[in-house]
C-alpha cells in the first residue's frame, strides 16, 4: 500500500487549514495538494471534512487558519467569482443552475459576451454548442435548462466549468445523476482535461470511478487528514478501512451482509399495484410487496424507477389499473393520503423535494408525522424534541442539537433526518428512492442496514437504486425497467447480476 506523499511545487497546495463551525470543528489543521495534470480524489464518510475543503478553496467559506497557495502564489478567495477570477471552477454534488434560462445562457452566465456594447447571442450559442460537444453532447442549448433531465443538467454544469480557462477544476459528486455512457463520456473529457495540464479535484463515493479517474486519492475523517496514498497502490478494503476507521476486517463483514431471510409468498400482500401507468410517463405494469419485504426497482438512467415511486406515493396520479393496500382498492389522490394509508417516501432529489434547508432538524423530521396526525392535532414542542433527540442519537446524525438548520448539515446528514422523518410517522410502506445517493461508503452502509433492519421489524420497502449491485444485494425480488416499462422481475436464484444485466440488455436489443 502506498504511503504518505509530499511534493516540492504542487499546482495547489492547502496547508493547515482549520474551520470551525458552532459546536463543530469541521476541519482541523488538514493539509491538500495538488499537481498540473493530475486527478486528486478527496475521499471521506459525510461530515469528513470534504465539502468543507472544497467550499474554502472556492471562496464559499473563509478559512480560520492556514494557509492557500495557487502557483506558489498566496490565494485567499472571498467568493466563487474571485475563485473563478483565479483560475478555480467547481461543479457541486446539487446543480446550482438557472433552470428558467437557457442552456446558452447558464453556460455564459456572468461571462457574455458583447459586440458594440450588446450581449452577442450569436456568440452565446457558439460558445454553449462547442462546450456540450466537448463533453460529446448534441442537444438544443436554446431550450430551457429545466425541459432536460437531472443528468443533462449535470453535463451542462461540467460544460460552464470547463469552458472557464480553469487551472483548477473541482467536480464534487459529477456523476451522481449519469448513468454509465454519461459517466465514460466525462471521465473521457477529464482525462483530456489532465493531458492538457489541469489539475483535478475530484469527489465521488462510487468506489469504482475513484479507482478509474484517480491517480492519488486523501482520505479525510472527523475533519482531519487519514493519509495521502497512490491509487493504484491502494486497495478497495483498506480505503473503505481508513474512511470509516474500521479494521479490515470488520469492513469486509459488513460488506457482505445481504437481505436473505425468504418472505412467504402467502396471504394479501401489504401493496398491491395492479396495471398502474400514466399516459406519457409510465406504461403500465405490476408491482407487489409484502411486510418484511424489500422488493428493488432497477434500471438504467431514464428507465422510469422514480415515476413508479412517484405513481406509488401520490404525487402523480395513476390513470390506469388499481392500488389495493392490505387487499382493499384505495384512491392515490395525493401524498396526503398515501401516509395516512401508511406509507412514507424518500425522494431521490432530497434538496429540491426532501429538505426545507431553512428549518431546523426538529421542524424537519416533525413534517411527516403532524402531517399525518392533522393539523388540528398539533405535536407540543416537547414532544417534537424528544422525538427529533431520539432520532439523532439512533441515526447518529451529525449535528450539535436540534435546532440547527438543515440547510448546514452534510449531505449523508440530510439523508439521515429525512429517514427519521418516516420513523417518526411510523409507516408500514417505506419507498425508498437512490437512498444512498451522494453519500460516502460508511453511511451507506448505514442506510442499508437500517434498511435491512426496518424489513426484519416487519416493514415493507421499495428500493430504488441505479447500482445495481446494491438493489442485487438489499433485495428479496427486483422489478426491472427499461424505457419505463417494466421488463422482467427477479427473484431466487436469478437474482444475480448477470440475469439483471441481460434482462436490460435483452429490452434494449428488443429481445
Amino acid at each position: 500500500m502506498g504511503g504518505p506523499l509530499t511534493l516540492d511545487s504542487p499546482l495547489l497546495r492547502m496547508s493547515g487549514i482549520c474551520k470551525d463551525f458552532p459546536g463543530v470543528r469541521a476541519l482541523d489543521h488538514v493539509d491538500f495538494e495538488l499537481l498540473s495534470g493530475e486527478v486528486h480524489t478527496l475521499m471521506g464518510e459525510n461530515g469528513a471534512g470534504k465539502s468543507t475543503l472544497i467550499k474554502i478553496l472556492t471562496g464559499v467559506y473563509p478559512r480560520d487558519s492556514g494557509a492557500v497557495k495557487l502557483e506558489g502564489q498566496s490565494i485567499h478567495p472571498r467568493s466563487t467569482l474571485e475563485a473563478q477570477g483565479l483560475g478555480i471552477s467547481t461543479v457541486y454534488q446539487e446543480i446550482n443552475l438557472i433552470p428558467t434560462l437557457t442552456v446558452a445562457e447558464n453556460i455564459s452566465l456572468g461571462r457574455e459576451p458583447t459586440l458594440f456594447g450588446q450581449i452577442n447571442w450569436r456568440a452565446i450559442r457558439s460558445i454553449a454548442e462547442g462546450a456540450m460537444a466537448k463533453l460529446d453532447v448534441q442537444i438544443d442549448v436554446n431550450q430551457p435548462l429545466s425541459s432536460y433531465s437531472i443528468a443533462i443538467q449535470q453535463m451542462v454544469a461540467i460544460a460552464r466549468s470547463v469552458e472557464i480557462e480553469a487551472k483548477v477544476l473541482v467536480l464534487d459528486e459529477p456523476t451522481s445523476s449519469l448513468d454509465t455512457g454519461e459517466a465514460k463520456r466525462l471521465f473521457d473529457v477529464i482525462r483530456r482535461l489532465k493531458a492538457d495540464g489541469l489539475g483535478i479535484v475530484f469527489v465521488s463515493h462510487f468506489l469504482d470511478q475513484v479507482f478509474e479517474i484517480s491517480d492519488r486519492i486523501s482520505v479525510l475523517r472527523n475533519g482531519k487528514l487519514v493519509g495521502c496514498f497512490v491509487a493504484k497502490e491502494l486497495s478497495r478494503l483498506q480505503l473503505v478501512s481508513r474512511m470509516i476507521g474500521k479494521e479490515e476486517t470488520e469492513v469486509a463483514k459488513m460488506a457482505d451482509r445481504k437481505a436473505k431471510t425468504l418472505v412467504p409468498e402467502t396471504g394479501v400482500p401489504f401493496l398491491s399495484a395492479t396495471g398502474i401507468g400514466r399516459t406519457n410517463s409510465i406504461s403500465p405494469l405490476d408491482l407487489s410487496v409484502r411486510k418484511g419485504e424489500i422488493v428493488g426497482v432497477a434500471g438504467l438512467l431514464g428507465s422510469g424507477r422514480t415515476e413508479v415511486a412517484k405513481l406509488l406515493f401520490g404525487i402523480d396520479k395513476h390513470d390506469q389499473g388499481t392500488i389495493c393496500v392490505e387487499g382493499k382498492a384505495q384512491r392515490l389522490t395525493n401524498p396526503r393520503r398515501a401516509i395516512r394509508l401508511g406509507f412514507g417516501f424518500l425522494p431521490e432529489d432530497r434538496k429540491a423535494e426532501g429538505i426545507l434547508p431553512s428549518l431546523s432538524v426538529r421542524e424537519n423530521m416533525m413534517l411527516a408525522l403532524q402531517a399525518k396526525r392533522g393539523w388540528l392535532k398539533l405535536l407540543s414542542i416537547r414532544e417534537q424534541q424528544q422525538l427529533a433527540d431520539r432520532y439523532i442519537k439512533a441515526l447518529k446524525i451529525a449535528t450539535p442539537d436540534a435546532e440547527k438548520p438543515i440547510g448546514e448539515l452534510s449531505g449523508g446528514n440530510q439523508q439521515r433526518v429525512l429517514i427519521a422523518r418516516w420513523l417518526a410517522a411510523q409507516p408500514q410502506l417505506l419507498i425508498l428512492d437512490e437512498p444512498t445517493r451522494g453519500i460516502d461508503v460508511g453511511a451507506k452502509a448505514e442506510v442499508e442496514g437500517l434498511t435491512l433492519q426496518l424489513c426484519a421489524d416487519g416493514m415493507a420497502i421499495v428500493f430504488i437504486s441505479s447500482e445495481l449491485e446494491e438493489v442485487l444485494r438489499d433485495s428479496h425480488r427486483v422489478v426491472v425497467m427499461r424505457d419505463r416499462k417494466k421488463v422482467g422481475e427477479l427473484s431466487g436464484d436469478d437474482l444475480n447480476a448477470q440475469e439483471l444485466m441481460n434482462t436490460i440488455a435483452a429490452s434494449a436489443n428488443g429481445g
